[in-house]
């Protein structure tokens, strides 16, 4: 056994075809031999079906033995017809392999495939059709007119027993089945017409040599193999689609999904993977996926297990659009809010100011790379696509991070301490926010570069893949990118409640004249701090069945337009930027005076010491009103005694 010595009469490995004539239709079963009419064939290792599976023959199919069938094979396929006797026993040897180990067959999967369509294509046979059958394969060859193509179909109905048909049948009672279109030889030149003599079709019952290690634990195949071509020529691109029918081979759930992909021989350096470039899926139900694909080669069906969440093509759209056009004036407002800090020095001069200047940076950063993302990945260069993806991931780490720094100072300066003075507090800060993020995405390149590249986040079986540069390991994402999000806003919701308790606190211990004004200003620092501090990334944990459409809406909306927040509450309805910018960039009537009372009221630059409660700002309202909620605290937590020389 494994040895190449020539094998005995029998073995209990049979293969059964039928052929078919206008007249006569009948059915022949013969036993393996070793020679089929004059022609000698190589001599293969003995083993069965039956045998492959038990542990004894695991140890014996190893790769050398499968490697010396390969080459028997091959050797058998240079002839230039094939008998259906040898056919017979070609196909028996490799549905016989189908019961190895796919590790031990991966890496002659491809010579395995390319054989069967050789089979196909060379055997000799004088009447309308044939079909050849073992196990867990199927092979049926039926012959045509190039020039009048009417169509064909070829079913699986049977198996336990394999048995196919060429011809029309109920749904229902097939387990793979797949239709050719009457206009598939239409666009072929006039020369190809005439070598179209001849339509094949091939069943996989094992998935055995199409693993695509690029699935991981994402999806699973969840159907037969079923597979066509004509001739040796190369359909696609076609006017009307081939139709392609599975029964599932696991019921599928409501919260599921199944994607048409074909086999692609290219994918993964030439040894193959599934591809679902031009295929959709037709409908689908827990029993049966109808597929439609323009162009003929090998079919199946996957079964997603990612994190994808199933949105239809409609909202698909929507939220893309909502997304870039979001990410867009996010990205120009955020580069006004940015410019507006950096160029008048009297804005800056605050603890708040600051961490709003690096926090506007980060986004700024974050909403450009993600903007130009998905054109880098066209060009389809995986060093450009992975320095992408780690810039992307690094400037969303680096936004949470300040996220938490600005709720981390609020806790520090209305809550723990008051006008404390910090040594280097900003150097210690912008080493933790721009720092941190390094360690991590460091951390995940070192244990592999590979966990960025080309992913697909565009997940709706009906519509094509949007290639994008982000993690494609999915253990990755979830610890480098979930968790890191987890942690930082636990911290920023945490510190927000903890704020709110003790702004609710001290506002009950004052009396507000206009109880109305008060409501609304309080709404604002509300809303104010939500945006800054992140809060509404909250809404990805609720973006799940039933609630999952909305959630999404709700996701992509404030995210996305997080930036604009940013701008109004910090920004355009700030009177100390208001002033600034009339100073400077207005004219006429709008232009106010060098000499105007805002001078006055703005914050103090203290070179050495900075104390905390100076820092703080939790409104971005009128700062000089008296009924504004962030002055009034500020002004309550001057009350509290000094403690200066605290360290951080």
């Amino acid at each position: 056994t494994g040895t190449g010595k020539p094998m005995q009469q029998t073995t209990t490995e049979s293969s059964t075809y039928t052929t078919t004539t206008d007249n006569s239709t009948y059915t022949a079963t013969t036993q393996l031999q070793n020679t089929t009419g004059n022609v000698t064939l190589p001599s293969f290792p003995q083993y069965t079906k039956e045998s492959a599976q038990s542990e004894q023959t695991t140890t014996v199919l190893n790769e050398a033995a499968v490697a010396a069938t390969v080459s028997r094979l091959e050797e058998a396929l240079q002839m230039e017809a094939i008998s259906a006797d040898l056919a017979m026993e070609l196909i028996g040897k490799i549905s016989a392999l189908l019961s190895a180990s796919p590790d031990v067959v991966a890496s002659f999967s491809t010579r395995l495939i390319q054989g069967v369509d050789t089979i196909g294509l060379k055997l000799n046979f004088t009447t309308e059709s044939v079909n050849i059958t073992s196990s867990s394969l199927a092979l049926a060859v039926s012959k045509v007119n190039g020039t009048g193509f009417g169509g064909a179909d070829f079913r699986i109905r049977n198996i336990t027993n394999l048995q196919v048909s060429l011809d029309e049948g109920t749904p229902q009672e097939n387990f793979a089945a797949i239709r050719l279109p009457p206009s598939l030889l239409n666009n072929l030149a006039s020369e190809d017409q005439e070598i179209a003599s001849r339509v094949q079709f091939t069943f996989y019952e094992r998935a055995t040599l199409f693993q695509d290690p690029s699935m991981e634990n994402t999806t699973i195949l969840n159907s037969y193999i079923i597979g066509s071509s004509v001739a040796n020529l190369s359909i696609a691109n076609l006017m009307d689609p081939v139709q392609i029918m599975f029964r599932n081979i696991e019921p599928t759930k409501n919260n599921t999904y199944v994607q048409c992909v074909f086999w692609d021989f290219s994918k993964n350096n030439g040894s193959g993977g599934w591809n679902s470039d031009g295929c959709t899926t037709k409908s689908s139900s827990s029993n049966e996926t109808i597929c439609e694909c323009n162009h003929l080669t090998h079919f199946g069906i996957l079964l997603a297990l990612s994190r994808d969440m199933i949105i239809d093509e409609k909202n698909i759209q929507i939220l893309t659009f909502i997304t870039y056009i979001g990410c867009g004036l996010s990205s120009i407002l955020l580069a006004v809010t940015l410019v507006t800090y950096l160029a008048f020095d009297k804005l800056r001069r605050d603890y708040p100011s600051k961490i709003l200047i690096n926090l506007c940076a980060a986004l700024l950063l974050l909403n450009m790379t993600f903007l130009i993302d998905s054109w880098i990945s066209v060009y389809n260069i995986k060093g450009l696509c992975i320095a992408v993806a780690v810039l992307l991931h690094y400037f969303l780490l680096v936004s949470f991070t300040w996220m938490s720094l600005e709720a981390f100072h609020m806790y520090l300066a209305l809550v723990k301490v008051f006008n404390t003075y910090v040594h280097r507090y900003m150097l210690k800060f912008s080493i933790i926010g721009w720092g941190t993020p390094i360690i991590v995405i460091a951390i995940v390149l070192i244990i592999s570069p590979l966990n960025y590249g080309f992913g697909d986040y565009d997940k709706n079986p009906n519509t094509t893949f949007d290639t994008f540069c982000w993690i494609t390991d999915d253990t990755t994402f979830y610890v480098s990118a979930v968790a890191y999000f987890c942690v930082m806003f636990l911290l920023n919701v945490s510190i927000f409640i903890v704020v709110m308790i003790q702004f609710c606190r001290i506002k009950n211990q004052k009396q507000h004249k206009n109880t109305e004004r008060s409501v609304l200003q309080d709404m604002k620092s509300v809303a104010g701090l939500t945006f800054l501090l992140g809060i509404t990334w909250g809404f990805a944990f609720f973006a799940w069945e039933p609630v999952n459409i909305p959630f999404m809406y709700l996701f992509a909306i404030f995210n996305t337009l997080q930036g604009v927040f940013i701008f109004i509450f910090h920004c355009l309805a700030k009177e100390n930027v208001q002033k600034q910018w009339r100073r400077y960039l207005c004219c006429g009537k709008l232009r106010l005076a060098e000499n105007s009372d805002w001078s006055r009221t703005a914050t103090n630059n203290t070179k050495k010491q900075q104390p905390l409660v100076q820092a703080i700002s939790l409104s971005s309202t009128n700062t000089s009103l008296q009924s504004n909620s962030s002055l009034f605290l500020v002004q309550e937590y001057g009350k509290h005694p000094k403690m200066n020389g605290a360290k951080f």
